[in-house]
């Protein structure tokens, strides 16, 4: 059964508190996703395996406990998954970049894909798919769906802001795919957008309207 865990840490929550302030400009909204996409990244990668080597310190040789054995993909939903990009690379400089494009109809809110492209060995690595918003969970079901297709096994979302509606839909088509959330909101108003949210994300990262 699918984890779904919602952060409580003081820094995350105070930072997307400031994301959520519409006078909040664009730089300052890039800056706040690299960062809490870092914090976040400490907890979405806990499980990754180790293994024990042998190396020398300036005092004496000893055994340290280093990654080994997976290898990470991460893949963002195309636009506003780009934002969480840059602070998961400055935690795992080794893990490679898919891209999944999709866009929601403004009529049906239903996902529409235009891009996929995901790293060769998809199925030897552990998956992040990270995107700001879990809204209906359209496009995260979308974005499951696609990876799987292509091999991989080993899925966690990563979401700053997620609807009940989204965890709901995503966790029932996908119940074997983890889920982290920096904040979890009421719900969702007539047009599929979260409430209390902060916008949409893509727009804020960006600078467009």
């Amino acid at each position: 059964m699918a984890k779904v865990m919602v952060f409580d840490h003081p820094l995350i929550q105070h930072k997307v508190a400031m994301m959520r302030d519409k006078n909040t400009p664009s730089k300052e909204f890039r800056d706040l996703a690299r960062e809490v996409a870092m914090l976040m990244a400490f907890e979405v990668t806990r499980d990754l395996p180790t293994q024990e080597v042998d190396i020398e310190t300036p005092i004496c040789p000893t055994k340290v406990r280093m990654l080994g054995g997976l290898d990470v993909a991460i893949v963002p939903i195309l636009r506003a998954g780009l934002g969480f990009v840059d602070g998961m690379l400055e935690i795992i400089p080794n893990a490679k970049v898919g891209h999944v494009g999709l866009y929601r109809d403004p009529e049906t809110h239903e996902p529409v894909e235009y891009y996929c492209k995901l790293p060769e060995d998809i199925d030897k690595r552990k998956v992040i798919i990270v995107d700001p918003m879990l809204a209906t969970g359209g496009s995260a079901i979308a974005a499951v769906d696609f990876v799987k297709k292509r091999g991989a096994k080993d899925i966690s979302l990563m979401f700053l802001i997620a609807a009940p509606e989204g965890i709901k839909a995503l966790t029932e088509a996908h119940p074997d795919v983890d889920i982290y959330i920096a904040a979890k909101d009421d719900h969702l108003n007539e047009n599929a957008y979260i409430v209390p949210g902060l916008g949409d994300a893509g727009d804020r990262i960006f600078g467009t309207k």
